[in-house]
């Protein structure tokens, strides 16, 4: 059904960055592990955890995004939200792999998902356009809206914003974030760009990350400061598609249903989400601003863990969810236990001097593949009355044609049930065309067993002729060919005799109902004719043997 919610889970990919020059310089060893063909890591020697996908050192960019994000881009086609986010400790490579970072000298090959996302998008714009026209149907309306958010301190900044001050140490906003009567979030005062290309798709997202906050730490030399979400808002109107009945025995039903060029308008939102890194103050060496920054990005992933925690923990669902604990968890609301199709990127280094940080990391993502989500299609309100009315018109013209052809009766109490003779009728004619089937194969394998009964006497014929000196071929073939005549005689004999036998039963019964009717058989002359038949045919096989010895013998003399 239209705009039916559908349980799904939180699918998490967890991908472990190679080791940076620096830890093998310093002699880090490496303390993870997968296991081929599985989509398993073990941490140290006797820390194993499972996920939907782990990506190893080697992994591309490519592979990330094919094996998870592209089908999240197809079902926005179909109306659905969807959300990847990347987690994990400050410098694990999370920046790098969703692409909200901008590097002018970046090859294709290492472009993040964001990149891959939005060529993908257009790519799948312009193919459903070709399609429609290509049908002869009216092509589709997309309208493609993008927002870009930063989280910095506990305040939502607009990245578009070009007026607002970046080098200000005291951001503030006026940005509002509120809750709509359908649970959806949406965020008041943000600047939102329509994009019509793949190419302004990109500037407006190079814009924003250069106005990104980030900063230089002991552990990261370009950290970010701040949580980043860049949200692409894709509206489209397009021709209803047909309904296609499940059941239907007449597709005239659901020809006519479908003659109407109703259309409906479907929106979704895509969230990509680069999450700042957790880190810890001895080890990043932060102090003053730096320091106060650290602090508030690990208040927001508290908060993020407690919520993480609430929805995961099946002993805790029932338990209030503290979404409203961080302006990060009420952003992410849709996109956790919300309606979302939500991808986890957990990040993660292999050096061993991060071992408890991959440990935690590991321990939320493994706790975030519980979460259910409710996902169900974005449909504007028309669209959703005119799908269920065209599925209710499909559904009362099956029933109108099953009380046309008996299936359904009423009876004079005005109560509707089944008719049963239709069911039954439906099984005889079943019957019936199986035992067609059979008559058939049957009736096939009769004329092989003739065919060879015949050649079996001929050959046995010849073969007597053979021994007397009197064989030749115009004589085989003419004994093979009264033969068969005989076996076809044969067999139409048998046929009269079943039937004359039918018949000869069925007078029995009718004269011992009525004294009007003779005892005499009607029948036998039918008998005697085919008799008389091989009898005649018989004899002038005879007559044309006495000719063909006749000609032997002149042809000697």
């Amino acid at each position: 059904m239209w705009g039916a919610p559908d349980e799904s889970s939180v699918r998490v990919a967890v991908r472990i960055r190679p080791q940076l020059a620096k830890e093998k310089i310093e002699g880090c060893h490496i303390c993870t592990s997968v296991t081929p063909g599985e989509p398993q890591v073990f941490l140290g020697k006797d820390k194993a955890f499972t996920f939907d996908y782990v990506f190893d050192i080697e992994s591309q960019q490519e592979q990330i995004y094919t094996q998870c994000i592209e089908k999240l881009i197809e079902g926005c086609f179909e109306g659905y939200n969807a959300t990847v986010f990347a987690y994990g400790q400050t410098g694990a490579g999370k920046t790098y792999t969703m692409g909200t970072g901008f590097d002018v000298n970046i090859i294709e090959e290492e472009q993040g998902i964001i990149s891959r996302a939005v060529k993908h998008l257009f790519k799948s714009i312009e193919e459903k356009k070709h399609t429609a026209i290509k049908n002869g149907l009216p092509p589709p309306d997309f309208k493609v809206n993008a927002q870009f958010l930063e989280l910095y301190n506990e305040e939502v900044l607009d990245l578009f914003d070009t007026t607002r001050d970046i080098d200000a140490k005291n951001k503030k906003s006026n940005i509002r974030i509120h809750e709509d009567s359908t649970g959806g979030i949406y965020t008041v005062g943000v600047t939102t760009r329509t994009v019509n290309t793949e190419s302004e798709m990109m500037q407006c997202l190079k814009l924003g990350a250069l106005s990104r906050t980030t900063a230089s730490t002991q552990m990261n030399v370009q950290s970010s400061r701040s949580h980043a979400i860049f949200t692409i808002h894709l509206c489209q109107t397009r021709m209803c598609p047909q309904i296609d009945a499940e059941n239907a025995t007449d597709n005239k039903v659901i020809s006519e249903s479908s003659q109407l060029n109703e259309f409906e308008t479907l929106t979704a939102k895509f969230h990509f989400v680069d999450l700042a890194g957790s880190e810890r103050l001895k080890r990043t060496g932060a102090t003053g601003e730096r320091a106060k920054e650290g602090i508030s990005i690990n208040c927001g992933l508290l908060a993020l863990g407690n919520v993480i925690s609430a929805l995961g923990d099946k002993s805790k669902r029932a338990t209030h969810v503290p979404y409203r604990d961080s302006k990060l968890t009420r952003l992410l609301q849709d996109s956790l236990g919300g309606n979302s199709q939500t991808i986890m990127i957990a990040c993660v280094s292999p050096s061993d001097r991060d071992f408890m940080e991959t440990l935690n990391t590991l321990k939320y993502a493994n706790r975030a593949r519980n979460i259910k989500n409710k996902v169900m299609v974005n449909q504007d309100r028309a669209s959703q009355q005119i799908n269920a009315l065209r599925s209710e018109i499909t559904r009362l013209q099956m029933e109108l044609m099953e009380y046309k052809t008996g299936k359904r009766i009423i009876d004079e109490e005005g109560v509707e049930s089944i008719n049963d003779m239709f069911h039954e009728n439906a099984m005889l004619q079943t019957e019936n065309n199986n035992l067609r089937v059979r008559i058939k194969a049957m009736q096939e394998t009769v004329d092989a067993l003739r065919t060879r009964i015949t050649q079996l006497v001929s050959d046995q014929a010849n073969q007597v002729l053979a021994r007397a000196g009197e064989g030749n071929e115009e004589i085989s073939n003419m004994i093979h060919s009264y033969i068969k005549e005989i076996e076809d005689l044969r067999a139409k004999l048998l046929e009269s005799e079943a039937v004359n036998e039918n018949l000869r039963k069925n007078l029995t019964r009718a004269t011992a109902r009525s004294p009007y009717f003779s005892g005499s058989s009607a029948f036998s002359p039918t008998i005697l004719s085919s008799d008389k038949e091989t009898i005649e045919i018989i004899d002038l096989a005879k007559k044309d043997l006495e000719k063909l010895k006749r000609k032997e013998k002149k042809k000697k003399k």
